[in-house]
């Protein structure tokens, strides 16, 4: 932070109810959005209300600093990026006010699902659906005036604006009307002879260039490029609430909205079309343009085969030979006017212009869900090509009348092929909207140094067919620097309209309005790690010169190259869907309940691209502000998972974890909780004195001061005896004679800490169950707990010995065809995921891995080969099933449900309220517990509400959380098998056991 940005910080922190950070780690988690640019912000501001808003905005003028407004930076031009303040908006702006019965009132920072979701209570809908819906706000649609797939039914956000509370450059708050007439009068009359003099502005511009308005030669049915003021003043008033709307920031800050909303349709249904060709899809479009459909996309060949590669589902459903398809969408009031609607456009299509060779209607909401799921996942599909090569969005807005569809593809082709570009391309055909995204690496200067001229020969064609660079996107840092070619003496109008609202042009300067000579390849995102932290990085492999190692260099503790780091990080394009909190997505359970930036995955990529490639000092990664963003990754992994390219978050945060804590060490209750397994093994040895702490608050209060252990967190108790004595006395500890290849069903039982200490009868559960299905069991006494939490807390060289003694066991079994199991799916998932990483080079790891299995899936798979026997007793029960993170990463089926399924009588509920929120380790540290209960609460709220016996779950951690403040017990499924089949009746007794304050069942 350099002395003007600690003076920012300074000054503004006196002058909010919100928070201003000015900080360069916290800057450069705002330097980029879903772009391709980069550009690092002085500060950035978080305010609580328009007052914040209006104070920022007095502040900035007054020192001569840019203001840029931001949502979810969801932007794919760059609209929100620059070297001002930056106005994050989704951090705290997030309420939904009054809804009407036709309108609503919404701050900036609502999420568009959240108020789908508010709205749908009401039978109602926004109209606007952009594919980024599910994390972009409100303020970011207005900016750019979105709109999406369904625009034909109800045109852009401009239509829906009634009301907007705005603050002006100069800091004034005021509320724009729609068609607001210059004589309006408001109840604050500075406010409202400011909106006068701004009204009569504006109609004195228009009518002062009014002959090159009128000559505007673009002709598509979307356009927002420049601002729209011919459309504003078009009425006797001038409307000056919807010039506001797709002016990205540059004329004011929208703080409120009064939005018009709509009913829902009585029935929705879609079609889709299959083409031999792009041109006959563009055709067909064409044809339907004229006959108002609801919406109709058109994909191309490539997303296509990507979809039916990634999804069984569309490998059925789409042809392998198709070419393109278009995705139509008719409403009626009725089935049967539904079913007509949509048997015309075949009819029309397929049978009469023969322009496609087949159609598919959906033949119930599953199936339509299924074909916009297709038409939703193209950006996601895409960016899971693997390689360096990118779909990357630079002219991916463009629009053209849709009867010239067809002519615009034909030369849009002809010019990727001169440049020796492919390209994906998707777009909503009806009004001739096209998002095509060449195949570029930004890593190859040569690749880079085509982009301008690509893109200028590309928009020659879209302005040869009457139409726009800009459709529904913003114009940003990618399509400014054609504004004026594109509106040649209409550009004076749209300065004028600019010097009126922003005299000093500090709101968001370089968009809509070309500042200075750019182009498309100006500010590019740093992606390839300078030369000198390569060479460094060599250097540090040699033991030698480690300690030589120049400050500011990184010295990697896992198993990869500066390189490989930097490409896992680049692969994350910061679409932002990382931001959702919608209940189809498990995603980030952090930033669930805190939606800040700095506990999105997005947060953590820009993080480690940061530090990578020389935008952060090197030595950013071992300061404390560093290691707070990367505690905000609680190694769920399901980030990975849900990331539409399969970013490895908690790889790129367990580096950064590992760096800080070699070079500084942990604080004592993170290596408490890193070296769980040491202190379960000391209280083991002393259970009665262990248990007694467990039970006394003011043991609690000590043990919550001394090793962070939080005091209201229900602990389980310690057992006398470890499963692992227990099975050297049952003499399980002996691998079982026998071939690799002798038939017999053979088990290594890998037992985790959980089991090993606090709950033997788990693993005594499992050993029956095993023996009662002919599987020999082998319990190796010199076994190792897996070690993930020492791998999330950074502890990287402990957990690496870890891993190599338990793969030196587990590594000679698995030659031996033994099967690894184990009832905690955390440490399978290290087997699996966390031991490749940390010992790429061994011998055994890969066959370790590949044979590794939790017991829930073991058994499960041992029924499918038909050798599970299924003799189980009667269970008149209901039980409600959590799955954890851990194990959707391992098992994206249920076979824990489908196992209880198989028990007569036994009701098995889902409970499908995202994830515990105790996350391993996480929620046992004082400092996270009330976090950890905030992110738990829908399943705890289940668990106190359901309407079940008991709960179920894999996970010994869930477990725990489950029972905070819950009367119902929450078993493992395997104890329930065992209790079915007769092994274990003394796990009756565990479902009707009294619940205890601070003590696990």
């Amino acid at each position: 932070m350099d002395a003007e940005q600690r003076r920012i910080e300074e000054d503004l922190r006196g002058q909010l109810d919100g928070r201003v950070r000015c900080d360069d780690l916290f800057t450069q988690l705002y330097a980029t959005d879903a772009s391709i640019y980069e550009q690092r912000p002085l500060g950035v501001v978080r305010p609580r209300h328009a007052r914040d808003v209006a104070a920022t905005v007095r502040y900035a003028v007054a020192h001569e600093i840019p203001i840029h407004a931001r949502g979810a930076g969801t932007g794919l031009a760059g609209e929100s990026l620059g070297r001002g303040l930056v106005v994050d908006f989704s951090c705290y702006m997030r309420r939904i006010g009054e809804i009407g019965d036709e309108d609503v009132v919404v701050q900036a920072g609502v999420v568009q699902d959240q108020l789908a979701t508010a709205l749908a209570k009401r039978n109602r809908l926004l109209g606007p659906d952009p594919a980024t819906r599910q994390v972009s706000t409100i303020g970011g649609a207005i900016a750019i005036d979105s709109s999406g797939s369904r625009w034909p039914a109800y045109g852009s956000m401009r239509d829906q604006i009634q009301e907007l509370e705005v603050v002006l450059a100069d800091g004034e708050i005021v509320r724009l009307h729609r068609n607001h007439l210059t004589t309006h009068a408001e109840n604050d009359k500075a406010a409202a002879d400011r909106v006068a003099e701004l009204a009569a502005g504006v109609r004195a511009i228009a009518d002062e260039h009014s002959a090159s308005l009128a000559a505007n030669p673009i002709k598509s049915k979307v356009d927002r490029s420049g601002y729209w003021l011919a459309g504003a003043t078009a009425g006797a008033g001038v409307d000056l609430a919807r010039l506001i709307s797709g002016s990205e920031g540059t004329l004011a800050l929208v703080t409120e909205a009064r939005l018009s909303t709509h009913a829902r349709p009585a029935y929705i249904g879609s079609v889709l079309l299959f083409f031999n060709s792009m041109e006959r899809a563009a055709e067909a479009a064409a044809e339907l343009a004229e006959r108002r459909v609801r919406a109709c996309d058109l994909m191309d060949r490539r997303h296509l085969t990507l979809a039916r590669e990634s999804d069984s589902r569309y490998e059925f459903l789409i042809p392998a030979a198709t070419e393109a398809v278009l995705l139509v969408e008719q409403a009626a009031d009725t089935q049967d006017g539904l079913r007509y609607a949509l048997l015309s456009v075949v009819d029309l299509i397929v049978k009469q212009r023969k322009l496609a060779v087949d159609a598919h209607l959906a033949a119930d909401e599953y199936e339509d869900e299924l074909l916009w799921e297709l038409a939703r996942r193209y950006t996601s599909t895409m960016h899971r090509l693997r390689g360096s090569i990118r779909p990357v969005p630079f002219v991916e807005d463009v629009a053209v009348p849709p009867q010239r569809l067809a002519e615009f593809l034909r030369a849009a082709q002809e010019t990727l092929n001169h440049f020796q570009v492919t390209a994906s391309v998707f777009g909503h055909a009806s009004h001739g909207q096209l998002h095509i995204r060449p195949m570029i690496d930004l890593a190859s200067p040569e690749e880079v140094a085509v982009v301008d001229d690509l893109a200028a020969a590309l928009y020659e064609h879209v302005w040869a067919a009457g139409g726009t660079i800009s459709g529904e996107h913003g114009e940003g840092l990618s399509r400014t620097p054609f504004v004026e070619r594109q509106h040649g003496d209409r550009l004076a109008a749209f300065r004028a309209v600019k010097t009126l609202f922003d005299p000093a042009g500090l709101l968001n300067p370089g968009k809509k309005i070309p500042a200075d000579k750019e182009c498309v390849i100006s500010r590019l995102r740093k992606v390839t790690v300078p030369q000198a932290t390569l060479d460094a990085a060599a250097a540090s492999e040699d033991a030698a010169t480690r300690e030589k190692k120049p400050t500011g260099t990184l010295d990697l503790q896992l198993a990869w190259t500066p390189a490989e780091m930097a490409h896992s990080a680049r692969v994350c394009n910061g679409c932002g869907a990382c931001r959702t909190q919608s209940d189809s997505a498990r995603m980030c359970p952090i930033f669930r309940f805190s939606p800040r930036e700095e506990a999105s995955p997005r947060a953590k990529a820009n993080l480690a691209r940061g530090l990578l490639t020389g935008s952060l000092p090197g030595e950013t990664v071992l300061e404390d502000a560093a290691k707070q963003i990367a505690d905000l990754c609680v190694h769920c992994h399901m980030c990975r998972l849900e990331c539409p390219a399969n970013v490895d978050i908690p790889r790129l945060m367990v580096e950064a974890k590992a760096q800080y804590a070699a070079n500084n060490g942990l604080p004592l209750a993170d290596a408490m909780m890193a070296r769980i397994d040491d202190l379960c093994r000391w209280a083991s040895r002393a259970p009665r004195l262990a248990n007694w702490m467990i039970r006394d608050r003011v043991a609690r209060w000590v043990m919550e001061k001394m090793i962070g252990i939080a005091q209201g967190r229900k602990l389980p108790r310690f057992t006398r005896r470890t499963f692992l004595r227990r099975a050297a006395q049952q003499r399980l500890h002996k691998m079982a004679a026998g071939d690799e290849d002798d038939g017999r069903e053979k088990v290594l039982l890998f037992v985790d800490t959980f089991a090993n200490y606090c709950d033997p009868q788990l693993a005594e559960a499992l050993v029956a169950v095993l023996r009662h299905n002919g599987v020999e069991v082998f319990v190796p006494q010199d076994q190792l707990q897996a070690g993930m939490p020492l791998v999330a807390h950074g502890l990287v060289e402990s957990a690496r010995r870890v891993a190599r003694k338990n793969l030196a066991v587990l590594g000679e079994a698995a030659r031996n065809g033994y099967t690894i199991v184990s009832t905690e799916p955390s440490a399978i998932l290290a087997l699996t995921q966390e031991y490749p990483q940390l010992l790429p080079d061994e011998e055994d790891m890969q066959l370790v891995a590949d044979n590794s299995l939790e017991a829930c899936q073991y058994l499960w798979r041992l029924h499918q080969r038909g050798r599970l026997q299924l003799n189980f007793d009667d269970l008149d029960l209901t039980v409600g099933y959590h799955k954890p993170c851990h194990m959707i990463a391992l098992d994206r089926g249920d076979p824990a449900v489908h196992l209880l399924n198989l028990i007569p009588e036994l009701r098995v509920l889902r409970v499908d309220k995202g994830c515990s929120g105790i996350a391993g380790m996480y929620g046992f540290q004082k400092k996270n517990y009330r976090n950890s209960l905030r992110v738990g609460l829908p399943l705890m709220s289940a668990m106190r509400t359901g309407r079940f016996h008991a709960g179920t779950t894999e996970c010994s951690t869930c477990r725990v959380q489950m029972e905070q403040g819950a009367a119902k017990p929450t078993v493992h499924p395997v104890k329930l098998l065992a209790l079915a089949y007769g092994l274990m009746p003394e796990v009756r007794d565990l479902l009707h056991r009294p619940a205890q304050e601070l003590v696990v069942r």
